[in-house]
This record gives structure tokens, sequence and C-alpha cells, in this order.
């Protein structure tokens, strides 16, 4: 069964991911209603409900601006699973969180500090700056923003045929 439901705010904009049994509370309490359905059904003794990929709110949401708090998944999803020294590409287990400035050296967990890093750049980089092991890194870490959720969410339904034409993979 389909477990992750797309959200669409009142303007057709994607704006989160729920779980089905959070979009069928929203669309029973009227907060959205269904725009496409899975060939799913739920039932009760007394209901058939059909099971939601897509709801959209009915009134608009107005979503503020939120820094998100780091998180290693986030930063791993932020550099996109690449050593940020060597440009390797590895599974989350193969990869390590380097602080740019070492939290000895007074440097701390945020966005800014953090990089991926493989385990090879990560022992030769030691407790040093990448400047003093003279490594260079491939891209300037920043916090993620709104703009980079919606990527995430876009990525997620590439592959997810009833969202696709939501997220304007499809015209039409």
């Amino acid at each position: 069964m389909y477990s992750q439901v797309l959200v669409l705010n009142a303007s057709y904009e994607p704006i989160h991911i729920c779980g089905v049994k959070r979009a069928i509370i929203l669309i029973v309490k009227g907060l959205a209603h269904s725009e496409q359905n899975t060939h799913h059904v739920l039932r009760s003794p007394s209901l058939e409900f059909p099971v939601p990929a897509v709801i959209r709110l009915i009134h608009y949401v107005q979503i503020p601006y939120r820094r998100k708090t780091y998180s290693k998944k986030h930063i791993y999803l932020r550099d996109e699973h690449k050593c940020q020294y060597c440009g390797q590409t590895g599974l989350a287990n193969e990869l390590t969180l380097d602080h740019i400035l070492p939290q000895s050296r007074g440097g701390k967990t945020i966005w800014e500090n953090l990089v991926t890093c493989c385990r090879k750049c990560n022992n030769k980089k030691q407790n040093r700056t990448p400047r003093e092991a003279k490594m260079t890194l491939l891209n300037k870490p920043r916090p993620l923003n709104g703009h980079f959720y919606l990527h995430l969410v876009r990525s997620k339904g590439k592959n997810n045929h009833y969202w696709r034409k939501y997220l304007y993979y499809e015209m039409g």
C-alpha cells in the first residue's frame, strides 16, 4: 500500500509529505480534499475510504521561513553523499561528518562548519583545518532552506506516477 501522501497548498504548491492516516484525518476534518486517489481502499465495518495519493489543503497556509536544524541525514543530502574533499560518493555508513574547524579548536556543530567526508580524508585531515592539512573544500557548506526541501520532495516524487503531474514532471 502507498504509505506517503503528497500535500499541496490551496495554490497547488507542494508543501509536505505525510502519512495516509494523517491525510485521511485532514480530509475527514474538512481541512483538505483528495486530488488523486490510489487504487487502494481502507475499509471499516461501515465505511470504505479511498486511499489518497495527493491531497490539497482547502485554505492557503503561509509557510514561514524556518532554518532547519542540522542533522546527519540532512548534511549528507545537502552534500549529495559526496566527500567534500575528494569528491568520492558513498553510502551513509561509508561516510562521516567532518568539522571544518575541529571541535577541539572551538568549531561548532552548525551547518556552516559541517561537511560530508570519506573516512580516508577524515583520517588525513585529523585535528587540523583544511588549509593546514593542504586540502580544499569542493563546496562551501550552507544551511538548508525551504527551496532545498521542495527539491527533495520533487526528487522523491519523480518515480511516483500519482505525484508526477503535481510536481511538474508532466504537463496537462
